[in-house]
């Protein structure tokens, strides 16, 4: 009896699913339109993050099917701040949430399969799972809930953001050869946040780890172009232009951007490049919820970012464009000098530069050669004003020494030296005007290298990451000489390597050690014996 009940039941649903007005994809696909289609199968995924994206709001929680994207069986309200991540009252909320849902459809499978009657409650549930899901959906519909939380307020926060970047993107992307609309991407990966990092390590906004960021942009100790848009933007274009000429298809080349290149050939390898069967049909550990609606959000945020109006009818206070100035680094320099050539707080040139690491900021790093720097509007012409005497700063209230030298990317002792103080002095005066750097011609001076026994021209060119030929040009040397004696001077650019400025307790020892460079080295380069005493503020050249 029950056998047959429940063979009525589900003709009786099957009724109602091809009386309803289902969600059509192919009228919503775009498969065809372009290099980015929405394939029929995507559709209801599409919709779903085009309502995470703007509608929900971070005050709200979707409870969704994992599988099924367009299946949302409620959005709640949330209680409590609108942060992330959720606090733990809100999580015990969700996690509730959750539960009650699962408990709620496993008890609607119990009774579909032994044909027990359903409630009218009952039956609009089943209906919308087999309108949006299919027939054999409401099967383990309980092992696949899933909530999520809206983004509204972020992903308008990105496309405000988005203003200073837009125009420069697309560029970076026509000038590779691939679609302008890839410019969008970071809407995905982290709403165009610079300070975005992922529980992998990603960071920046276009979201690259550091094992990966190391093939297409420079990443060492004192530069980490993730964290500079436009460098990471040509990263980005790079990477996804050996993606499509992988894998044959931009849905597989974005969703490799989350997956990996690798995984998607294997999944390439399996269905071609049948989208719709991999996202379906597809089986790996890694390959799971975000790997799978990579592309669906992707297509989702393009769609809203091209008609904001729609989505936002508010409006979008898009931020301008970046109207900035760019050098290109043709010798090892450290961002202080930049900032003391340039007539610049170190610390405004440092925000205009996010890519600079610490130790390049703090500890006088040397940034390679060939390093983008970015300036304000009209800063390659801009000179110190100070007149001959240099750059000038003029004393306020609660500046010292100390301070000003951290501002201006100098250190306490040339403070001193360019304004005639002396060492047991630090006193100054609110309204006192200081000379913070010599003039720019002088800034970019050259140093000198003692010859030790058993080095030649490639080694000290290869210490101070210049060419033998312009070593070579620099001493008056002819083409074909190699010739160099032990205590011979040659004139060579830039610094040694990092410079240290002494601390209070510290010791040459210690300084060798935190460095990871002989003492040895360190006294040698610095004209000092293992005797020498050091005292604070002086500095220190690390081999």
């Amino acid at each position: 009896m029950k056998g047959r009940l429940g063979e009525r039941l589900a003709f009786a649903l099957l009724a109602l699913v091809v009386a309803a007005p289902a969600l059509s994809a192919a009228s919503t696909s775009r498969e065809g339109a372009g290099p980015f289609p929405t394939l029929p199968t995507l559709a209801g995924n599409v919709e779903f993050w085009k309502q995470a994206f703007a509608e929900w709001s971070m005050a709200q929680v979707a409870v969704h099917d994992l599988d099924h994207p367009a299946v949302v069986y409620e959005v709640v309200e949330l209680e409590g701040p609108l942060e992330f991540p959720y606090t733990d009252d809100q999580r015990d909320f969700v996690d509730d949430l959750r539960e009650s849902w699962e408990d709620r459809l496993a008890e609607l499978e119990s009774k579909v399969e032994s044909g027990k009657p359903l409630s009218q409650d009952d039956k609009a549930l089943a209906l919308k799972i087999t309108t949006r899901a299919g027939t054999d959906a409401i099967k383990d519909a309980h092992r696949r809930v899933r909530t999520q939380r809206g983004l509204k307020e972020r992903f308008r926060r990105g496309l405000e953001i988005s203003g200073r970047y837009n125009e420069q993107f697309r560029k970076i992307f026509r000038e590779h050869g691939l679609p302008e609309d890839l410019a969008y991407l970071p809407h995905v990966e982290s709403s165009f946040q610079g300070s975005a990092r992922s529980s992998a390590g990603a960071v920046g906004v276009w979201q690259f780890t550091r094992s990966t960021g190391r093939n297409y942009m420079v990443v060492n100790s004192t530069l980490d172009e993730r964290l500079d848009p436009m460098a990471a933007a040509h990263g980005a274009a790079k990477y996804l232009q050996e993606a499509y000429e992988k894998l044959g298809s931009w849905p597989l080349a974005l969703t490799s951007y989350n997956h990996g290149v690798q995984g998607m050939a294997k999944a390439k390898k399996q269905f071609g490049t049948d989208f719709e069967r991999i996202v379906l049909e597809y089986r790996s550990r890694s390959f799971g919820f975000a790997s799978k609606n990579f592309y669906a959000e992707f297509l989702a945020a393009v769609e809203i970012a091209e008609a904001p109006e729609h989505y936002f009818p508010e409006g979008i206070a898009y931020e301008p464009p970046l109207d900035l100035d760019q050098r290109q680094l043709t010798r090892r320099t450290s961002p202080g000098q930049l900032a003391r050539q340039h007539g610049l707080p170190l610390e405004d040139l440092t925000a205009l530069n996010p890519a600079w690491s610490r130790k390049a900021v703090r500890n006088g790093y040397a940034l390679p050669v060939g390093t983008r720097v970015w300036l304000p509007r009209g800063g390659l012409e801009r000179r110190a004003e100070a007149g001959p005497g240099g750059l000038e700063h003029v004393v306020g209230r609660g500046d010292t020494l100390s301070t000003i030298a951290a501002r201006y990317g100098t250190t306490v002792s040339e403070l001193r030296r360019l304004n005639g103080i002396s060492s047991r002095s630090s006193l100054i005066r609110v309204g006192q005007t200081l000379i913070v750097s010599p003039t720019p011609e002088s800034i970019e001076e050259t140093t000198t290298h003692v010859v030790r026994r058993g080095e030649t021209l490639s080694t000290i060119a290869l210490r101070y990451d210049m060419s033998v030929s312009d070593l070579r040009r620099l001493n008056d040397m002819s083409s074909g000489q190699s010739l160099i004696r032990a205590g011979e001077k040659l004139v060579v650019h830039g610094p040694v390597g990092a410079v240290h400025v002494v601390r209070r307790g510290d010791t040459l020892t210690e300084i060798a050690v935190s460095y990871g460079v002989r003492l040895s080295d360190l006294l040698y380069v610095n004209k000092l014996s293992r005797k020498s005493v050091i005292y604070p503020g002086q500095e220190i050249h690390i081999p």
